[in-house]
């Protein structure tokens, strides 16, 4: 019972106390267990069999309308109150709680198939000790991300390899910070043989990791199921709202004050009609005539029978037709990638409205803009430029090529082959000064960049073919060299490079170092001046073609110097206390007097359609923003290729804002093309500002807004999302971002659409994201397409639906006028009841999910149809009011042409025909018809789905008021109908010609006022739709746009590295290997590792 009730978090008499400390000691499992942490099973569902009707019903009547129809059943069950029979309101009311109690039964019960699918997953156990054994020994590690992650375990316990004694001995001692949230960070000591060892985050391996190049891994479990970091993020998402959700809210709130006036109006009608009239008849009532109590139960009538004011079917509507566009998106063939069998996913049903509303588009570029995937295009070697593309270079003479490897220039491979020094020291070096792990010739490169330079080294004759900790194995030129490592300088982004220092088997000792170029520049000998001039020319005419550069220098080492820089180096590399400072300075130190050897230019292809895409989204009045953390060259140059920038423009000024908070890693560039209007930054705007701060952020916004286009450069994945709250806030418009990666995360969740671009950079933004699909071109076609015809739909609807329910209850409303303010209805009970439920439903939803202006081919032909979603110019505060005078004006005609009408009217046999029931059927079937003709002019695209639930909605109508007024239901319910009304009634002609006469009148106005508007005021999708007619043809494809621009803009290094792989490298014991057979005698099971926080 204890366990049961710990489980619950009820243990008795026990407090919610915050861990503070966690404290853990392997090989104890009585000692661990005495802390009772959590285990490793996880939970994320939200009912179980006992708690879902309850729970659920409880988070279902937390909607005001779900609420205020309760409140109405309750009204109903009082006698002196109730003028409708319960089922009017138990009906829809049940429907819509048991539609949405199987929505959200069918979302918990695939949670618990993914927590099933999770909690078992099968775990390799070491059977030598009491529990899941100690530290893990791990070569590198990857978070489904290209580019791997660097973690390393501690000498001490490195040393333990895979012995199965010695884990099954040790008995190492962990204290650690509680679970927490934090993924960069972890602070912990691991206390062994009374020595204390220091734990950081590259020790650990997180929850839903994957191991690369390892081969056995031993761990201790530090965090478990709920506790692990990665549980600890997932915490509840902010509920996204569209702008058509908060609108609706308002205008349901109104709606409720208008009904509480029109209550009122008829209870005051009540109590001045019981004071005056109501005297007559006080010889007839018990207890004679109280006007004030009398009015008073009115009230509480009226609100019962008006309740339709405030439609409970709107809300079940509404999510129905979102699913509909949702499965439109995922079941869209022009969406699929068939490269990556990836199609479009809608990963919510609740925004898809907004698509149609975006004026801010926030865009990552490497990888969402760009394929991300770099090729080896041009160098400069020596002064001479390499590249021009005449004809394909054939490397069938190296055996060792990569068949897909592609260059054009036959001179460089004769160059090489001749034996040029330069051009082979050229390649020497890209084949030795990497952190490229190696898999029979498959390499492994912490990024694109490396790995198209060690590739095309390898289709030169200089394969990279193994290494070690102390050497590089290289086949140069078909001959086997290998190469004594003794350094190598780790990148950082202060230094912008890296080298190695290695002998050759001659005894010569070389340093190659790659980098920016304008950091090695600087760093060059001055007998290179000549060279670096030429150099600097070709790397702006590859900038020009926005290719990703790199300069390549050496030097030779004397070897006494080198014996005394070792040492130094080593002093430094185990100093406690400023250990990076002291290595930088010894860096800086042996990184100069370099020798210039050249300098390479690789691709980051865009993507297929990026530039069109761009293009029809800036006709579409869609601002671009890319927030990129590349250098400012490389975003100018990618904004001129994306069309972004254009020569036309009239200037493009730069402004370079420093955080205080972030220093110089988060150094913002703005390009920021002024209109014509504008020649000269403003006065006020300072070239080094804190744009980000509250004093500068207006100033930072002012600026944007008034430019065609924005990029801000060297930006944080945090800064990224405070450009994006910053146009939120004070800008009103709808955003959306669009990114690739993990550094986008932040960004896709601040925008009111996030989109995740599922490419080369793992899931993690697809997962976070409201929307994913594989290439950034298919954007288009997710706004101008589906997210326009969702805005559309859902505009429509709205405005039809609260058309048709206004004009049903203001019937009512005049109705009070002339009964008394009985609070009597007009119509039958159970016309009351499927009005909304069947009479129409079906129509309405045809029309909101089928519907379209113009076909897809139109809408890329014209992206302008797309502004009138950005200006809600379909629904909106006044379009609402219009919609509400539309209805009052349809009521007015329904109630009255009928009522007179029927005055005084006789049938053909001169017996009466005024009576309720008949001037009930009489009316209803007015309006039935009415609003079934205003729903056939709202309908742009006619389909037989269209026309069958038209038609047959009114088939129904008939069937049913037949059967209601037939003999048998009469006998069942003499009370509630009258035998032979639906007959007697629709058998006269003058029934008939009144039902033509209030449709006519009803939609006259409507049809005058769209002619003269066409006419007079013609809006783009009126012109657009007139073209569709007058052409019948599908329009041209839109006209393709050259990616391609000349510029002498600098292009971008192309050295996307991150600091940790030097010291990796150089790790002896993570690169050993151990036979396979002493691995499986450690294990009971062979599968993966299980997903849990442990310390390496």
């Amino acid at each position: 019972m204890g366990s049961l009730l710990s489980q619950l978090g009820l243990e008795c008499g026990g407090k919610d106390v915050r861990e503070k400390e966690r404290h853990l000691r392997a090989n104890d499992r009585e000692l661990n267990l005495s802390y009772k942490y959590a285990d490793n099973a996880i939970k994320t569902s939200k009912y179980n069999i006992f708690t879902f009707l309850p729970l659920n019903l409880f988070e279902q009547f937390q909607r005001l309308a779900n609420a205020y129809f309760l409140f109405l059943l309750c009204l109903q069950s009082i006698p002196e109150v109730s003028s409708l029979p319960w089922y009017t309101t138990v009906v829809p009311l049940v429907l819509v709680l048991s539609m949405t109690m199987a929505k959200d039964s069918s979302d918990d019960m695939n949670r618990h198939r993914c927590d099933k699918q999770v909690n078992n997953r099968k775990v390799e156990i070491l059977i030598g000790g009491d529990s899941p054994s100690v530290f893990l020994i791990l070569l590198s590690s990857s978070s489904r991300e290209t580019n791997l992650k660097v973690k390393q375990a501690l000498t001490v316990t490195g040393k333990l390899e895979d012995s199965i004694e010695k884990l099954a001995n040790f008995n190492g001692e962990v204290r650690c910070e509680p679970p927490n949230n934090r993924l960069d960070k972890f602070t912990g000591t691991l206390t062994l043989n009374g020595e204390t060892y220091s734990l950081d985050n590259e020790r650990i391996l997180l929850r839903g990791c994957t191991l690369r190049n390892t081969q056995w891994c031993f761990g201790l479990v530090v965090f478990g199921g709920p506790d692990t970091k990665l549980m600890q993020n997932c915490g509840r998402t902010t509920f996204k709202r569209t702008s058509i959700d908060r609108l609706m809210n308002v205008l349901v709130l109104n709606i409720f004050g208008f009904l509480m006036i029109m209550c009122l109006i008829l209870a005051i009608g009540n109590g001045i009609w019981e004071y005056q009239e109501g005297s007559k008849f006080a010889a007839f009532l018990p207890k004679g005539v109280n006007a004030p109590f009398s009015a008073f139960l009115t009230f509480w009538s009226y609100v019962i029978i008006l309740n339709t004011v405030v439609p409970i079917s709107l809300y079940i509507s509404v999510e129905i037709i979102r699913l509909g566009n949702s499965f439109y998106i995922n079941w869209d063939r022009k969406m699929y990638y068939p490269k990556s069998d990836t199609p479009a996913e809608a990963r919510t049903t609740t925004l898809n409205e907004e698509l149609g509303q975006i004026k801010y588009i926030f865009s990552d570029k490497t990888g969402t803009l760009t394929q991300n995937i770099m090729t080896f295009n041009k160098c400069s070697i020596n002064g001479k430029s390499y590249g021009e593309p005449w004809q394909k270079v054939d490397f069938s003479w190296n055996n060792l090529a990569d068949p897909k490897f592609c260059f054009h220039d036959n001179s460089l491979v004769e160059e090489v082959r001749e034996g040029n020094p330069e051009v082979q020291a050229f390649f020497r070096l890209l084949a030795l000064c990497h952190t490229v792990m190696l898999d029979t010739l498959y390499y492994q490169a912490q990024s694109p960049d490396e790995g198209a330079l060690v590739t095309a080294a390898r289709n030169f004759g200089f394969v990279f073919r193994s290494r070690t900790p102390e050497r590089i194995t290289v086949v140069e030129m078909g001959e086997l060299v290998t190469y004594e490592l003794l350094a190598v300088l780790d990148f950082n982004n202060v230094r912008k490079r890296m080298s190695v220092i290695v002998r050759s088997p001659e005894g010569k000792l070389t340093l190659y170092c790659k980098g920016a170029d304008t950091i090695i520049f600087e760093r060059l000998n001055p007998s290179c001046s000549n060279l670096t001039e030429v150099t600097t020319e070709h790397l702006n005419e590859f900038a020009g073609e926005g290719l990703r550069t790199l300069a390549l220098a050496y030097k030779d080492i004397d070897p006494e110097y080198m014996e005394d820089w070792k040492l130094r180096h080593h002093e430094a590399n185990t100093a406690m206390d400023e250990r990076e400072e002291k290595l930088d300075a010894l860096y800086e130190e042996i990184e100069k007097g370099l020798q210039l050897l050249g300098s390479t230019a690789v691709e980051d292809k865009l993507q297929d359609g990026v530039p069109q895409t761009i293009e029809q989204l800036s006709k579409a009045d869609i601002k671009i923003w890319v927030l990129t953390g590349d250098k400012q060259e490389t975003a100018e140059n990618i904004g001129y290729s994306c069309n972004m920038l254009r020569d036309e423009m009239n200037e493009v000024f730069i402004w370079n804002s420093i955080s205080l908070v972030f220093h110089e890693q988060s150094f913002i560039t703005f390009l920021l093309p002024i209109p014509p209007h504008l020649t000269l930054p403003p006065p006020s705007l300072s070239t080094q500002a804190f744009a980000l701060e509250k004093d500068m952020e207006m100033e930072l916004l002012r600026t944007a807004c008034m430019c065609q286009t924005v990029i801000c450069c060297r930006v944080t994945p945090l800064q990224k999302a405070q450009v994006v709250e910053l146009v939120k806030k004070y800008k009103q418009a709808v955003t959306l971002a669009v990114g690739d990666g993990a550094n986008d995360v932040s960004m896709i969740k601040a925008a009111h659409i996030g989109v995740g671009i599922s490419g080369q950079e793992g899931m993690q933004a697809v997962l976070s994201s409201d929307y994913s699909f594989a290439q950034f071109r298919y954007l288009q076609r997710l706004l101008l397409v589906h997210g326009r015809w969702s805005y559309l739909r859902m505009c429509k609807f709205l405005r039809y639906f609260f058309y048709k329910n206004f004009t049903f209850t203001f019937v009512h409303f005049w109705y009070g006028f002339f009964c008394g303010f009985s609070a009597q209805t007009v119509y039958d009970e159970w016309f009351i009841t499927l009005y909304n439920l069947v009479y129409t439903a079906l129509p309405v939803l045809s029309l909101s999910l089928l519907d379209q202006d113009v076909n897809d081919w139109w809408s890329f032909q014209y992206p302008q149809l797309y502004t009138p979603g950005q200006l809600n110019q379909y629904f909106s505060k006044r379009a609402f009011v219009y919609t509400v005078l539309h209805s009052g004006y349809s009521s007015l005609v329904l109630f009255f042409i009928p009522w007179a009408a029927m005055y005084d009217t006789v049938r053909d046999d001169g017996k009466e025909i005024v009576d309720y029931q008949s001037f009930a059927l009489l009316a209803q079937t007015c309006l039935l018809i009415a609003v079934s003709i205003q729903l056939g002019l709202d309908t742009h695209y006619w389909t037989a789905v269209n026309q069958f639930f038209l038609w047959g909605s009114l088939s129904v109508y008939f069937a049913v008021i037949f059967t209601m007024y037939s003999n048998g239901i009469t006998c069942c319910h003499a009370v509630l109908y009258v035998t032979g009304t639906a007959r007697n009634s629709l058998n006269q002609p003058n029934v008939w010609l009144t039902m033509l006469l209030t449709s006519i009148l009803c939609v006259l106005p409507v049809v005058a006022y769209r002619f003269l508007r066409i006419l007079l005021w013609p809006t783009i999708n009126d012109k657009v739709r007139y073209k569709v007619r007058q052409d019948k043809v599908l329009p041209p494809a839109p006209r393709r746009v050259q990616a391609r621009r000349t510029s002498t803009r600098r292009s971008g290094y192309a050295f996307s590295h991150a600091q940790g792989y030097g010291d990796l490298v150089t790790s002896g014991k993570f690169l050993r290997r151990t036979p396979k057979s002493r691995l499986n005698s450690a294990f009971t099971a062979r599968h993966r590792i299980k997903n849990e926080n442990t310390v390496i």
